[in-house]
């Protein structure tokens, strides 16, 4: 993802409102859950959609698939089970080397 697109993502995610990034270790259960939280009920607004296959590694919003604990937590770049909140109507629109982002899991 370019930085340009980035700035626009963690731009649109401070205007929604979403808590500023943090690191997996750096947080609490409770952490978790409220992120996970804010993150849903902004999804749920209709503000931001979550773009499979667009975050890099350890850069994930959430979902990274079975025995991950969600942010944090992709492997490697452009993971195609692991997803970036960007602004809504973005995704299809972001160009990654494994092609553009999704609003369903990649395989």
């Amino acid at each position: 993802m370019s930085n340009k697109v980035s700035a626009i993502v963690i731009g649109a995610l401070i205007t929604a409102g979403a808590a500023a990034p943090v690191f997996a270790g750096q947080l609490t259960p409770a952490d978790r859950e409220k992120l996970k939280a804010d993150h849903t009920a902004l999804v749920k607004a209709g503000k931001v959609e979550p773009c499979f296959g667009a975050a890099l590694k350890g850069k994930n919003d959430c979902y990274a698939g079975a025995g991950t604990t969600c942010a944090a937590t992709s492997t490697v770049d452009y993971q195609g089970n692991a997803f970036k909140l960007v602004p809504t109507g973005t995704c299809v629109s972001i160009k990654t080397p494994k092609g553009p982002g999704s609003l369903t899991p990649k395989s």
